[in-house]
């Protein structure tokens, strides 16, 4: 048995005639969740089939609190569902791919399965193809993992991703992207189908608000940049000034490790947020700064010396190289925080 769950917010009768389709199968359970949609809009869902659980409230909690709501309902209440798929409530999931997504995830047990559109189409507009490409490149930074299209809502897995997923952090669109990265933090398999990619007048229906939710989306990363680059100017100035007294490699050891005791604090405290105990984190802090000093002082050498680029445009060279080797190893095993809650 599979359910299918579909977060709904202002939504318009594409809602009903998807779940008129899902509903010709008898190995399917809908839930719908009402995301504080408002009276004006109690037509549309009292058009759906009495098969259909519709899970209502009256304040808005955004996507992501609708989907860990349908996530935890259906796992504490639906023991007989094996899997759940998420889809979205206006139209740009087809019947067709959401039966794609399930026999995916039926021959993947264990795995966040996907359904991932193709941007190339001329139909798809710009701010749409612009902003999965962005989210694309800063995933596989925080992640490792190459993902098409970050941003899909039709997700498919099973029991244990019920459990894995329905504490995640996020209440709105950043939801989904931190469930990816839960996912990969987990080391769970992700699997991607391709989809249609159907996008109707333009992706009007979308409540996505480019500015907050891109933002939300991708704020972890932002303060991961913020502090490296605070750091950054600290280790600079610091370098400058010691070159002068002693060679270039004495001078970038000693400004890497000031520098790094602050970067070190900021990410434990308002990065990562991080519950593990300060002295285990920085341990490990300590030995991956060891690593990244060794490669970083050998690329400045190299860039210095061998190349024969001056130090002062050598050094943020090597330290961006850095930057983009840094970020996902501290994430996944430095400031590794323990329970099903974290981002």
């Amino acid at each position: 048995m599979n359910a299918i769950l579909i977060p709904a917010y202002k939504p318009d009768f594409k809602l009903v005639e998807l779940c008129s389709q899902l509903l010709t199968h008898d190995d399917l359970r809908l839930v719908v969740v009402d995301d504080g949609s408002g009276p004006e809009f109690k037509d549309v869902f009292d058009a759906l089939d009495e098969r259909v659980k519709l899970i209502s409230y009256p304040v808005n909690k955004g996507k992501g609190g609708a989907l860990k709501t349908g996530i935890r309902y259906i796992y504490e209440n639906m023991p007989q569902c094996e899997r759940l798929v998420t889809a979205d409530a206006d139209g740009q999931h087809t019947y067709e791919d959401i039966q794609k997504v399930i026999a995916e995830s039926v021959s993947n047990p264990g795995a966040l399965v996907l359904g991932g559109r193709r941007f190339d189409d001329k139909n798809v507009p710009f701010r749409s193809r612009a902003g999965n490409a962005i989210t694309r490149v800063v995933f596989r930074l925080a992640s490792g993992l190459n993902v098409y299209d970050t941003q899909t809502g039709l997700r498919g897995f099973d029991r244990k991703g019920m459990e894995l997923f329905m504490d995640v952090v996020g209440d709105r669109y950043e939801y989904e992207m931190n469930m990816l990265l839960k996912a990969a933090e987990e080391d769970m398999p992700v699997k991607e189908v391709t989809i249609k990619t159907v996008y109707l007048e333009e992706n009007k229906s979308s409540h996505f608000n480019a500015l907050k939710d891109s933002f939300r989306i991708y704020k972890c990363i932002l303060k991961f940049a913020a502090s490296s680059l605070l750091a950054f100017l600290i280790e600079y100035v610091l370098f400058l000034i010691l070159h002068f007294f002693v060679v270039k490699e004495t001078a970038n050891i000693i400004a890497r490790i000031i520098s790094a005791t602050i970067n070190f604090y900021i990410n434990h405290e308002l990065v990562f947020k991080s519950k593990e105990k300060l002295w285990k984190a920085a341990i490990k802090y300590a030995l991956l700064a060891v690593v990244i000093l060794a490669l970083d002082t050998l690329l400045l050498k190299l860039l210095v010396d061998t190349i024969g680029i001056p130090a002062w445009i050598s050094k943020p060279i090597a330290d961006t190289i850095m930057f983009f080797v840094n970020y996902p190893i501290q994430k996944r095993f430095v400031y590794k925080r323990q329970g099903a809650g974290r981002a």
